[in-house]
């Protein structure tokens, strides 16, 4: 077996000792084990020889693939642009509302506060009382106590906000109590913050004018100030220029505190720095770090990583122990001041209600000079009535401007435009608040009336007194404010670089659960979550490479979220990678669909690739990163073998898809691509095909044979998550805190083998897992493809089923069906109690037949659901798949998702009190919902009965018996039909009732028409019909991209009755029914099958004829078969006349055949006996090419073979006694299905005794075929018509009595009904004899039971349509999350190059890694244009075609090609790549990438040059600069460096000098999937090492690598 492993089998005509190679154990012609520079595009199929082959003239024409833009590649140059400017509107109407609505809140804060002044005197508006005079107002006590409480309630309500929250949160889902300590410490901070609070609000702000009180707000950072300094560790980069920043902006923030206190010198305003400090305790936990180097701060951040989990259950008492401690502090403070607290409570009254203003009149000497009192008997006064509402009006300005600053702020954040949306307007908002004030106070001071008509003249702020624009600088320290502004932004300069992932969730972005409405562009800036991960420096990564190994390459996404696993050193930074399994299930899919399934795995290989290639070799750091891998799993893979009935071989759909594999690679690639055959691997199950795809991912077909493991589909599921889950990640040798980590970022994506898709789309679905780590799955929408009317059924029938009902789940509690074809499963979740292990239950049970194996995705999803996990669904993920055509497809695959939906949510709806006590997304009002829509299901035939019954009423005039009648009979036939005939009949019957159903729903349509005319707009059915057409509407112009399926809703209207009434039916019927009813085809049979079955078609032929009529008249005569007739007639088995009768003669040339069979059977015997004598005879040449087993036990088991078989088991069939001797076979080491042609020849490898074993004992354990055992399938089968019937029983009697209630009451409307208020007819008559005028009012009668069912079903709609608009909302922003706009984020020149690299990195890959054009191939589309046509330069690009060259494959090796020749002399070097139209790269571009490409060459270098010392492994020695032929590198073959190292055998690290960082196959450098060509410059491309020999004499030899070589160097 050694000598077997990794190694392919002879071709024909050689043995393993052939030509020279022999000393090596192999020859260069069967060496597959190659270098990633192998060609795709080279055809090697036609035989081994390598070298390449010159294309004859005459055969230089071409056939390249055509592009073909289908299903997820359709152009959507349309949507995109749609988006990009949505986008733009998204970033100033975000940036405009946050910025008002800042301004507007910090504007209304500053106006209540300067209202809370005592005594508060200004000028009043003479404009009502006298132009000649001056007149000053002091507000009354009311006026004040109004103020003071529209301030405790703006600071309460977000409060309040944080109170329910938490109680939802910790009452609905799970909190943690936290340790005494911690929560004593964070109650002391949040009352030290209420508490300044109350002071700043109630004393500071009162005392000083408007404007300080606005600037005065930018130092109310210094505690976070303080702790972000303390928190800098030595492993930031620049961190003593970031201290002396930080030192610099904590003395700014001190001087704010104490500027106006030292001078201005009022007692009162040293409460400022008392009042900012302790609010500034508020923001504290932002800015603590466990790594900090004190301990104090280390301890405070271990308390940080608690609140995390604590924080809600903590905000249940601190919220309302804050708005308590606020109210109580501003009750001190009011009677600090000299007054009755109890004013506050005894005049709300009067200063909510009507009071009066009392305003002065200013004696003229004083000069409008405001006097110290206002008591002089000589002044007069005049009352004026208070404007008592202002202050709601204010309060409701405050609250809803803070409110919507914060939720734009955080949808800012979350659709990741935070820089300009978010950060700019938060820090614009005191600047602008300063210049209005500014602006608003200087007008108001030159003329008291100039604000007369907007705000009452005794409101307004508190202005400096003779203030002027040119005072603001020197006497309101306007010098001293910037440096405030400029030390808090550097304070919060974190909003400025976020780092969050899109749709990030409130915790994620912010560290409180809500804001401070009292100081909104603070709270917005300080409580926005610092991203604590450090920067990843570019010169890490091949440190991190190191500690991956060789199975997956590093990266570090910015989006790991290290709060899943706090204090776990262990688990190291690449267990937080995504890794992304895709588990495809086929079984007879066509050449179509495979094409669509390959192409779209294709695209993710490639975008796989290019994400890899960008952080290897640009240095990027990718946040979307992934590793990749396909998995298909075939059922009933193989079939009987053509030349015996012991061997098996590949089906036709097995071929078909090795087939296609080349043509899906060519079509994504655009250029013609051949693959390398696949690794072929024996395997308890079956078999298993490997390729390597162009991008390096693996693609791994596991072929299953049902005899050796059980087949259909959710066993195939089983098959992937024992595997991948089980067998490869807990059976790894590490900690359990990593395989966590890696379960948790570990997803399979459930596909089937039809299904089209673009790689954004499962991005899409991996954003939604990590935003929430309880998603245990996540789908997309599914688009049905095909033609035909059922095509455009099932078009309208997906789009409402996700437009309004999945939305629905996903909105107000959980999707309960993932489906199978295009699904992302969490490996956690998975892995949970109950879940996979309760996946692998048998059916053993009839209900388990329909709820487990009939929709196995929808019981996957609620084995999850019961487990507290959630399912979401993406609308912006988008799949398609084919659906089904025709009628009868339709029918059978509908048959099996109809009782299995019921089954499911059945078991969802009984088990409903645990689920909903576990799961936190599914409350009661959904399990209501749930209900509804069940009752809905289950009465929906009698419904559509009532309609149809109703309608013929109308449409035809008759009356409601006959209508009743004449719809129940073609009802009760097909029921009938169901229970006798065959399952062809029934669907027959369905489709001419279908038909015919669809032309009266076209009658019934006019005639509901004319109904509505006769009841009018009003009616209960008008309404009802224009609500659900409407809503049907908006959610199509809502869906724009799918806004055409709305245009098949009229096919969708008359498929009523026959999808809603006979399908229903026709599922319930054949609930008994459990076969799969779709791509089904004919199985393959033995000959012993075949004769069997001949055999009892014979004896049925005789049963039937024995039955016929008058039978018995043929008894004791036999059925005449010795007798014939030369004329002869019959009449179906009645009767058979026979003249001219003769017996039949025997067949000579049958008796003859048999002699000849008999004499076969004897020399096979023979030779037989012959061979098992002497293997080394003339039999064994003629099989020197099969591989057999030992000589010794290949004879003992002949010999017992001969001796005990039997006469009667030697003459069984032909393949059974040839000629040859039968080769012994172990499927396991040498099955025939390998030696297949058509399975091309490729590389043979067997499993590790490891996986044999697993998939051994998961066979034993769970996937053991189930024996066809006859008594046991007679006992389910009675089970299941049990069921049936039980089910059908049920079924009919719910809607017989629905409709029996129904239909009486509708009978006796006159003398039951409900008066319907709407659409009242009024009769108006004119009486001519008497003059009299009579008027009556005819109300429409509704029946009770009818009016209950509308309302039902309208309130379903209500529901669905509602959820619709948030999920719209939600799915908007997931999409401009994704757009990117190159010219709103920064324009390109303000970008530096290395960020326009970064920033475009995977673009830049993905093209300079393309296939097309790589060997100077021309675009064959780039004709197009009158003009263009004629020039064209068709015979020069045929005669370049025909010329040889050196053609890349591989996707990596294209971009290193491309990547080498990159420099921004492109007029000298027109070898330099051009990219696509939209990224027009720049000299300056080009520059950048050249520098970027220098650099990590440098880095190689350095690395080389340790590891061609003391650290080789290999026997290199570099005294000159050699090439792989043993000779100085040509001057064509790339610059040379100091380390003496060619650039491409820098980038070259398969045999290159880097490989000791990178790893024999780190990074996906090392390809097995491709053949070996000579490189264009004469040399070869890797370098062939052999390990270090100890013995100095054994040194490296370096040949020249031809062809016919002898492989020296090989390892």
């Amino acid at each position: 077996m050694s000598a077997m492993r990794h190694r392919p089998m002879a071709p024909p005509g050689q043995g393993a000792g052939a030509g020279t190679a022999g000393e090596h154990g192999d020859s260069d012609d069967n060496n597959f084990t190659d270098d990633e520079s192998s060609p795709l595009t080279h055809d090697i199929y036609g035989g081994s020889q390598r070298t390449i082959q010159e294309t004859k003239g005459w055969d230089v024409f071409r056939d390249p693939p055509i592009k073909i833009e289908t299903g997820s590649t359709a152009n959507q140059e349309c949507l995109e642009l749609t988006v990009k400017i949505l986008k733009i509107f998204a970033y100033i109407f975000t940036f405009i509302v946050v910025l008002t609505g800042g301004v507007i809140a910090k504007g209304t804060m500053l106006f209540m506060t300067s209202q809370v002044r005592k005594d508060k005197k200004m000028e009043y508006c003479n404009k009502d009382l006298g132009r000649d005079k001056s007149f000053v107002v002091r507000l009354p006590e009311e006026e004040r106590v109004a103020w003071i409480w529209a301030l405790l309630i703006a600071y309460a309500l977000p409060e309040i906000g944080a109170l329910i929250r938490s109680a939802r949160i910790c009452f609905f889902k799970t909190f943690k109590v936290p340790r005494t300590g911690h929560f004593l410490f964070v109650w002391l901070m949040e009352s030290l913050s209420a508490v300044g609070m109350a002071l700043l609000m109630f004393v500071v702000l009162p005392q000083i004018d408007a404007i300080q009180g606005a600037m005065l707000t930018n130092c109310l950072c210094v505690v976070p100030g303080i702790f972000g300094l303390l928190s800098r560790t030595s492993k930031e980069g620049k961190r003593f220029v970031k201290v002396i920043i930080d030192l610099a902006a904590v003395a700014a923030q001190v001087t704010g505190l104490v500027i106006w206190p030292l001078l201005e010198n009022r007692r009162e305003l040293w409460v400022i720095p008392v009042a900012c400090v302790m609010i500034s305790c508020g923001w504290w936990e932002n800015y603590v770090s466990p790594q900090s180097p004190l301990g104090l701060v280390r301890a405070l951040g271990r308390i940080k990583d608690e609140m995390k989990y604590t924080r809600y259950f903590c905000h249940i008492f601190l919220s309302i122990w804050k708005i308590l401690l606020f109210f109580t502090v501003t009750l001190l403070i009011y009677s600090a001041q000299g007054e009755e607290p109890g004013n506050l409570f005894s005049m709300y009254g009067d200063a909510f209600g009507p009071h009066k203003i009392v305003v002065y009149e200013l004696p003229a000497g004083l000069g409008g000079v405001l006097p110290d009192t206002l008591e002089s008997a000589n002044i007069d006064t005049v009352d004026v009535d208070a404007a008592y509402n202002t202050v709601v009006y204010v309060l409701l300005l405050q609250i809803f401007g803070a409110y919507l600053c914060y939720i734009f702020g955080k949808f800012a954040c979350k659709i990741l435009i935070q820089g300009f949306s978010y950060a700019f307007p938060v820090s614009l908002t005191v600047p602008l608040s300063v210049t209005f004030l500014i602006a608003a106070c200087g007008i108001r001071i030159d003329d008291p009336c100039f604000f007369h008509d907007t705000i009452p003249d005794y409101l307004f702020f508190t202005s400096p007194s003779n203030f002027r624009f040119n005072n603001f600088v020197t006497e309101q320290m306007a010098w001293a404010w910037i440096l405030w502004l400029l030390s808090q932004t550097w304070i919060a300069l974190h909003i400025w670089t976020p780092k969050c992932e899109r749709l990030a969730t409130t915790e994620k972005l912010f560290v409180q659960p809500m804001y401070s409405s009292l100081l909104i562009d603070q709270s917005m800036a300080l409580n926005r979550r610092r991203d604590d991960q450090a920067d990843v420096k570019t010169e890490d990564l091949s440190e991190i490479e190191k500690e991956k190994g060789d199975e997956y390459y590093e990266t570090i996404s910015v989006h790991t979220d290290r709060s899943s696993a706090p204090n776990k050193p262990s688990i190291k930074s690449s267990d937080n990678i995504t890794r992304i399994y895709s588990c495809a299930t086929m079984w007879h899919e066509t050449k179509d669909e495979m094409i669509e399934f390959l192409k779209s795995i294709m695209r993710m290989d490639e975008d796989q690739c290019a994400r890899r290639v960008a952080q290897k070799y640009l240095r990027v750091l990718d946040p979307d990163y992934y590793e990749f891998e396909t998995h298909i799993f075939f059922d009933d893979a193989f079939e009987i073998s053509d030349h015996s009935d012991d061997d098996i071989q590949c089906n036709r759909f097995v071929k078909l898809l090795i087939a296609t594999m080349d043509e899906a690679a060519s079509e994504i690639h655009q250029t013609t691509i051949r693959l390398r055959p696949p690794k072929k691997y024996p395997t308890p199950y079956g078999g298993r095909l490997v390729w390597t795809l162009p991008g390096k991912t693996k693609f791994i077909t596991h072929l299953k044979d049902k005899d050796r493991i059980r087949h259909r589909k959710r066993w195939s599921q089983v098959m992937y998550m024992y595997y991948l889950l089980g067998h490869r990640l807990m059976e790894l040798p590490i900690s359990v805190d990593r395989k966590d980590a890696i379960a948790e970022n570990t997803y399979l994506l459930t596909l089937d083998g039809d299904i089209d898709f673009k790689p954004n789309a499962v991005t899409l679905l991996v954003d939604l897992m990590k935003k929430n780590k309880n998603l245990g799955a996540a789908c997309g929408r599914i688009h049905p493809v095909g033609s035909g009317p059922m095509v455009w059924y099932q078009l309208f029938e997906y789009a409402i089923g996700h437009w309004l009902q999945k939305a629905t789940e996903h909105m107000i509690g959980c999707v309960l069906c993932s489906p199978g074809c295009f699904s992302l499963f969490r490996g956690k979740a998975l892995m949970d109690d109950n879940v996979m292990k309760k996946y692998t239950t048998r059916s053993d049970e009839a209900r388990h037949y329909v709820q487990y194996d009939q929709g196995e995705d929808r019981w996957l999803c609620t084995l999850l659901l019961q487990r507290g996990y959630r399912v979401e669904y993406s609308a912006a993920s988008d799949a398609y798949t084919h659906c089904p055509e025709g009628f009868n497809e339709f029918y059978n695959q509908r048959r099996r998702w109809v009782p299995s939906t019921i089954a499911n949510i059945m078991d969802l709806l009984a088990d409903a009190k645990r689920t909903i006590k576990i799961n936190d997304n599914i409350s009661l009002l959904y399990i209501f919902y749930q209900m509804m829509l069940m009752g809905g299901t289950i009465l929906g035939p009698g419904t559509i009965f009532l309609m149809l019954v109703g309608a013929f009423v109308a449409a035809f005039r008759i009356d409601n018996w006959t209508s009743f009648h004449y719809n129940i009979v073609p009802i009760l036939a097909f029921m009938f039909i169901c229970f006798t005939c065959k399952s062809n009949i029934q669907l027959f019957v369905a489709q001419v009732l279908s038909t015919a159903y669809a032309l009266i729903m076209m009658a019934v349509i006019v005639g509901t028409a004319l109904q509505l005319g006769e009841d009018g707009i009003g009616s209960p059915s008008a309404i009802f019909l224009i609500s659900m057409v409407g809503s049907f509407f908006i959610a199509a112009c809502l869906h724009p991209q799918e806004f055409w399926c709305i245009t098949c809703g009229l096919i969708y209207l008359l498929s009523i009755p026959s999808m809603y009434l006979l399908l229903i039916l026709y599922s319930i019927i054949n609930l008994n029914v459990v076969s799969w009813g779709t791509r089904e085809v004919v199985a393959k049979k033995t000959k012993k099958e075949l004769e069997a079955e001949k055999k009892a078609t014979e004896e049925a032929k005789k049963r039937v004829k024995q039955k016929s009529m008058l039978s018995f008249l043929q008894s004791g005569i036999g059925d005449n078969g010795d007798e014939e007739g030369s004329v002869e007639f019959s009449l179906a088995g009645l009767f058979r006349c026979i003249f001219c009768t003769h017996g039949k003669t025997s067949d000579e040339k049958q008796q003859l055949t048999s002699i000849a069979e008999s004499l076969d059977t004897i020399k096979t015997r023979m030779d037989t006996i012959e061979s098992a004598v002497d293997p080394h005879g003339h039999h064994a040449s003629r099989h020197g090419r099969r591989r057999t087993t030992s000589s010794g036990s290949k004879d003992h088991h002949l010999l017992t073979s001969v001796a005990e078989k039997s006469g009667d088991e030697s003459d069984e069939s032909d393949s059974d006694t040839s000629a040859e001797p039968k080769q012994e076979r172990d499927f396991l080491t040498n099955p025939y299905w390998i030696e297949d042609p058509d399975v091309r020849k490729g590389e043979v490898d067997f499993l590790s005794s490891t996986e044999i074993q697993f998939w051994k004992d998961l066979i034993d354990q769970y996937l053991y075929p189930i024996d066809n055992d006859p008594v046991e399938q007679a006992r389910i089968a009675s089970d299941l018509i049990e069921l049936r019937n039980k089910s059908v029983f049920a079924f009919f009697m719910a809607n017989a009595l629905f409709v029996l209630i129904v239909f009486l009451l509708q009978l006796n409307k006159d003398k039951l009904h409900i008066v319907w208020p709407l659409g009242v007819k009024t009769n108006i008559t004119y009486i001519e004899e008497t003059s009299e005028v009579h008027i009556s009012k005819e109300y429409l009668q509704l029946e009770p039971i009818g009016l209950v069912f509308v309302f039902f079903f309208a309130l379903i709609l209500i529901i669905q349509f509602t959820a619709m608009l948030f999920h719209r909302f939600g799915t908007i922003s997931h999409i401009l999350a994704s757009t990117e706009l190159n010219f709103c984020k920064k324009k390109s020149e303000d970008l530096t190059q290395d960020q326009l690299i970064d920033k475009h990195a995977v673009e830049i890959v993905k093209n300079l890694q393309r296939l097309q054009g790589i060997d100077g191939d021309y675009d064959n589309d780039s004709g197009s244009g009158p003009d263009r046509i004629a020039r064209r330069k068709t015979i020069q690009n045929l005669e370049k075609a025909r010329q040889p060259r050196r053609q890349i494959g591989t996707l990596d090796v294209a971009f290193k090609k491309r990547f080498l020749k990159l420099t921004a002399d492109a007029e000298n070097n027109p070898a330099t790549p051009i990219l696509t139209r939209r990224l027009t790269m720049r000299a300056e571009t080009i520059r950048a990438l050249e520098v970027r490409k220098n650099s990590v060459m440098a880095e190689r270098r350095k690395s080389a040059m340790q590891t061609l010392g003391a650290k080789n492994e290999y026997g290199i020695t570099t005294g000159a600069p050699i090439n792989n032929n043993g000779a100085l590198p040509n001057q064509r073959s790339g610059r040379v460096s100091n380390a003496g190292i060619s650039i491409k055998d820098v980038f070259n690290v398969n045999g290159g000098a880097a490989e000791q960082i990178y790893g024999s196959n780190g990074g996906g450098t090392i390809n097995q999937g491709y053949e070996h060509v000579i490189d264009e410059d004469g040399d070869g491309n890797s370098l062939r090492l052999t390990t270090r020999n100890p013995h100095p004499h054994h040194q490296v030899s370096w040949g020249q690598n031809t062809n016919g070589g002898n492989g020296t160097g090989r390892l």
